[in-house]
């Protein structure tokens, strides 16, 4: 009876594979996908397009295309049947490309328990439009190859593709433009120079002072000063305060004081600045999700002291893990809807608009905000999307 029962199983497998038969079998996740399911409409990306290249194409999302949603999600128009990784993609780009909200990725992303750690994509890995159940999901077939046992892809975990663009979010955290009060009051100083000049720079030898322990010889240390604070606008708190990165070095000499050598300079180092750790500490293996409380704050600091805010400027929002913020976490940017005097009683030609009555203009949406990284009060996060200008100050909502 069990050899019925596995010829009958190789049989089924043979009809599903039909005339693929000769080409590798594609690593199908659980459930199947049935034959009688409908056909998904759409087209396949080109292999010469990054996700987002392909999504920005494809132009806005058009209200009157027939939509295939789940559980109320819809379908980007024209998701493709089938989508190659690539080298340069995100995961918020490959998400784009599916769907017309991205954040919704988790809801039809199928996990395959066949795949060592599922959730990491590579470049060479097909992601495929299918319906399970009458439901959109997209399934996972690996680029090396099929096999049925359980594996451990042998490229690194640093070749996944990330979330958001790992160089951005490198380039800010390797340079901290936002401090707390706990983070400062534990951070060494820089106590004076070789030569007692009053500022530092590059190639100068610096002491300093107020490590907690030993620091290894060759760790790299920015210098950092504290600059003005971080005021919450909603209710006047002090959340943290401006870090100005005004150089680097590297540990030559152990002791009290440590002996440093400048290595990098990008204005003058004094006596009282701060030695903050370098390196970057983001994993970016997190998914686009919506956050699971209300959230509703603003932008209250950008990196590089831009004024107007556009795509991948990272920025800091003041709500933090305090409340309910977590990396991966999606919100809608909003601007703050101006004050305009009323001046229909007023007449044309009437310059006298001073004691007219104020309107508040609502608020509209002007981008997209992802969280990568949260403190208690405070968040670092990335502006994914901009359709308009962004400023300090706008608003934060959920999507």
């Amino acid at each position: 009876m069990q050899g019925h029962q596995i010829l009958g199983l190789f049989l089924g497998v043979a009809v599903l594979t039909g005339c693929h038969s000769a080409a590798p079998r594609p690593e199908a996740p659980t459930p199947a996908v049935t034959a009688n399911e409908p056909a998904v409409e759409g087209t396949a990306v080109g292999d010469d397009k990054t996700a987002m290249e392909a999504a920005i194409d494809a132009g806005p999302s058009s209200t009157e295309t027939a939509e295939v949603p789940r559980r109320g999600i819809p379908l980007a128009d024209n998701a493709p049947d089938s989508y190659v990784v690539k080298r340069g993609d995100t995961l918020w780009g490959i998400a784009k490309v599916f769907l017309r909200d991205p954040w919704y990725w988790p809801e039809i992303w199928q996990v395959n328990p066949q795949v060592h750690n599922p959730h990491l994509i590579y470049p060479g890995d097909t992601l495929r439009l299918v319906y399970i159940d009458g439901q959109p999901q997209i399934v996972l077939q690996r680029g090396d190859g099929v096999r049925v046992e359980p594996r451990v892809r042998s490229e690194p975990i640093d070749s996944a593709i990330t979330t958001i663009p790992y160089a951005t979010v490198a380039a800010f955290m390797s340079k901290p433009t936002v401090l707390d009060r706990d983070q400062i009051k534990a951070a060494p100083y820089v106590l004076a120079t070789r030569d007692l000049h009053v500022v530092m720079s590059e190639g100068d030898t610096v002491y300093a002072r107020g490590f907690t322990s030993p620091a290894e010889l060759g760790a790299h240390y920015n210098v950092i000063r504290v600059g003005d604070p971080l005021i919450d606008p909603d209710d006047k708190r002090v959340l943290g305060y401006d870090g100005i990165f005004t150089g680097s070095g590297h540990v030559t000499r152990q002791g009290d004081p440590t002996t440093l050598i400048m290595t990098e300079s990008a204005r003058e180092s004094r006596a009282g600045d701060k030695l903050i750790p370098g390196g970057v500490d983001v994993p970016l293996d997190f998914i686009p999700s919506a956050p699971r409380a209300k959230t509703n704050g603003r932008i209250i600091a950008v990196a590089n002291g831009v004024t107007i805010i556009g795509q991948y400027e990272v920025v800091v929002v003041n709500r933090g893990a305090r409340d309910g913020l977590a990396p991966g976490n999606v919100l809608g940017v909003f601007d703050t809807g101006p004050l305009v005097a009323d001046t229909d009683k007023k007449g044309f030609f009437n310059l006298d608009s001073l004691g007219a009555k104020k309107v508040q203009l609502p608020s509209e949406r002007t981008g997209t905000f992802m969280v990568f990284k949260t403190f208690d009060n405070i968040s670092y996060g990335l502006i994914m999307e901009a359709t308009n200008l962004i400023r300090v100050g706008d608003k934060i909502q959920n999507p």
